[in-house]
Order: structure tokens, then C-alpha cells, then sequence
């Protein structure tokens, strides 16, 4: 896969509606995708999965997973004057709400702004409103609005999607569909090849929520090794907590997560001339391997993250490198497992 089909593949996904528990979008996009690599991709209770490589039981059964849903907002009312009150999905920070468009996804989707005093008018008290205040405005009355909007329909941010300068590439939602994007490009690599694993994917909902969709789809396929692929922060890449943009995946060390198959990760990495990165976690990780670990009896588990500038806002921003080198990590570390 080329790095420019790589952008085109990332941002078909960024645009895709897909707060947490409303995924069918993506879910559907991401089947399609995925389908090319493995012919018996389906939905499956919310989540995507598919499987190819050694069909063999006896097999060490490897599960990729990269969770579909993003942050955003549900309609939690329509006022008699024509505003939406909203509630938030996932973790947000009000502070960068104000005179934001959003994307409403009623019986169409419809766009509005996140209404804000001018800052003449605002005292510092209410700079910073709190949930119950923000009103997104979309120019339709009361009447017109509650023919297309209903409470409970998702919202999310409408951000700019696409390259910046130096290989950066910035959208809503690459939280965590780079993820998604990095594992598509290592089936690219592999698909064609006699792997002495078995690969199943799990594009997994509701991460941002409650993480149901890994806890269902890993007890669903009981791996032996799952490796959660995900975001984290890009910083100046001086501290083991950050990661520094374009300088490859983050390979991750934890008390809940697998000693070994982490090592084994920074080993692939220096064998194939990756670039790799250390993210070091005191406790549990805040992703899904936190779920794979203790599914069923256990697997082995393993964090690899791509450094991400802005989390959970509309600006989010990545180095295209990352996704493609997080990728062929994940092609070496699949081509290196041979069953005993």
C-alpha cells in the first residue's frame, strides 16, 4: 500500500460517522475494507471481525485489534426557541467547545455551531460552560428541528481532514481509526503470504464508553495473543509516557500487559530497521488490552500505539510514518510466529 492510498484509506475512515454505540458506519466502510484480506469479514455484534493465515486449531491464533468509535455528543434535548441541548460520548474538554461546527445525524444529517458569547460580552465564568449550558444552534425553529432530530441521535465535530505539512496528517477521529488504518496495511503485507498463524481483526465499538465490543469480540474469538493497536500522546519524545510524532510505533511495557511478547515486539522492530519507541505505563493502560488480558482464561497481550498530537478534539494530529511503520511492525511480528 502506497503512503498516498494510506491518506486516502484514513481519511475515507476520519470522515465516517461513528460516535460510541452508534458505529454502523464505519463498521460497514471497515467490513468492506477488511473483506479484500478476509473473505469471511462480517459484522458481529456491533463489532467487525475477520479472519486469514493458518486455519489450523492448533495454531497460535493472533487477534489485531484498533477500536471504530470516536468522542463526540447525543441529543439530549430540542428547546422551544430551535437549540439542541447536548450530552458528551467519551472524554471531552469543554474548553475548546465554543463556536464549534458540529454534524448532526438525525433523519439527515444537518450542520450547526456550538453557540458562544462574544468575548466583550463573556465574563471568565462563562468562558468555560459547563455541559448543561452548550447550545448548537442550527438555524431550523423548533417546529422544522423536531422534524429531523430526535433525542438520542449522535453529533459530532466537523473538523479539516488532511495533510499538513511534513508528513502530518490531521481529522477528527484519527483516535481510532489510525489504529484501524495501521492494521489494514499490515494485512496488505501479509495477505499473500503462508503465515503459520492465524490472524483474526477486531475492529471493536464502544472503546470510549465502556469497552464492551473487546470484551465480547475477544471472548468471541479466544486468542492466544491480542495486541490492542491505539493512540497516544506525542510529546517531545523525551519521557517514556510520550512518544515523539514520526518516530515509530510505541511499543508498550506495563504491569498488565505481557513482558515478553513487549520485548518481542522491540526485537522485530530492530531485526526489520523500524524505527520504535518505548511507552512505559505504571498500571493498567487505559485501552482495550486492559479487557484482552483477562478474557476467558488470558491471552498474552501487548499495547502498540501511534503518537498523537491533540486526543479528543477536532484537530487530532499523527505523522503518516507512524501509521505505515506501526504497520510493517505489525507484518514483521506476524511473519516471525511459528508453532511449535
Amino acid at each position: 500500500m502506497t503512503k498516498k492510498n494510506l491518506r486516502k484509506l484514513l481519511a475515507r475512515f476520519c470522515k465516517a460517522n461513528g460516535i460510541s454505540g452508534d458505529e454502523s458506519e464505519i463498521a460497514a466502510l471497515a467490513c468492506e475494507k477488511l473483506r479484500k484480506y478476509c473473505p469471511d469479514a462480517r459484522i458481529e455484534n456491533g463489532n467487525v471481525i475477520g479472519s486469514l493465515g493458518n486455519q489450523n486449531p492448533n495454531a497460535w491464533h493472533v487477534l489485531l485489534d484498533a477500536h471504530m468509535d470516536r468522542v463526540g455528543l447525543i441529543v439530549t434535548s430540542i428547546t422551544d426557541d430551535g437549540f439542541l441541548t447536548v450530552g458528551n460520548v467519551g472524554g471531552l474538554d469543554r474548553r475548546w467547545f465554543p463556536a464549534q461546527r458540529v454534524c448532526i445525524h438525525g433523519t439527515k444529517n444537518i450542520y450547526g455551531i456550538i453557540s458562544t458569547l462574544p468575548p466583550h460580552l463573556a465574563s471568565d465564568e462563562e468562558k468555560v460552560q459547563k455541559m448543561e449550558q452548550i447550545r448548537i444552534d442550527t438555524g431550523y425553529n423548533a417546529t422544522e428541528l423536531r422534524e429531523i432530530v430526535s433525542v438520542g441521535d449522535s453529533v459530532t465535530f466537523s473538523g479539516f481532514t488532511g495533510e499538513l505539512a511534513g508528513g502530518r496528517f490531521s481529522s477528527p477521529a484519527l483516535d481510532d481509526r489510525s489504529g484501524m488504518a495501521a492494521i489494514l496495511y499490515a494485512l496488505d503485507e501479509i495477505w499473500q503470504e503462508e503465515l503459520d498463524c492465524k490472524v483474526t481483526v477486531l475492529f471493536s465499538n464502544r472503546e470510549e464508553v465502556n469497552g464492551c465490543g473487546a470484551k465480547t469480540g475477544c471472548f468471541a474469538i479466544n486468542p492466544d495473543i491480542a495486541i490492542a493497536v491505539d493512540v497516544s500522546f506525542a510529546g517531545d519524545g523525551k519521557l517514556c509516557k510520550t512518544g515523539k510524532s514520526g518516530g515509530g510505533a510505541m511499543i508498550g511495557f506495563s504491569p498488565s500487559l505481557d513482558r515478553g511478547l513487549s520485548q518481542e515486539f522491540v526485537a522485530d522492530a530492530i531485526h526489520a530497521g523500524l524505527p520504535y519507541q518505548y511507552e512505559v505505563m505504571n498500571g493498567r493502560t487505559g485501552t482495550n488490552a486492559d479487557d484482552f488480558a483477562v478474557c476467558r482464561d488470558g491471552a498474552e497481550t501487548c499495547t502498540i500505539s501511534l503518537p498523537l498530537y491533540y486526543m479528543h478534539t477536532p484537530v487530532e494530529t499523527i505523522d503518516i510514518n507512524d501509521v505505515r511503520d506501526t504497520g510493517k511492525l505489525l507484518a514483521e511480528f506476524l511473519r516471525r510466529i511459528v508453532n511449535n
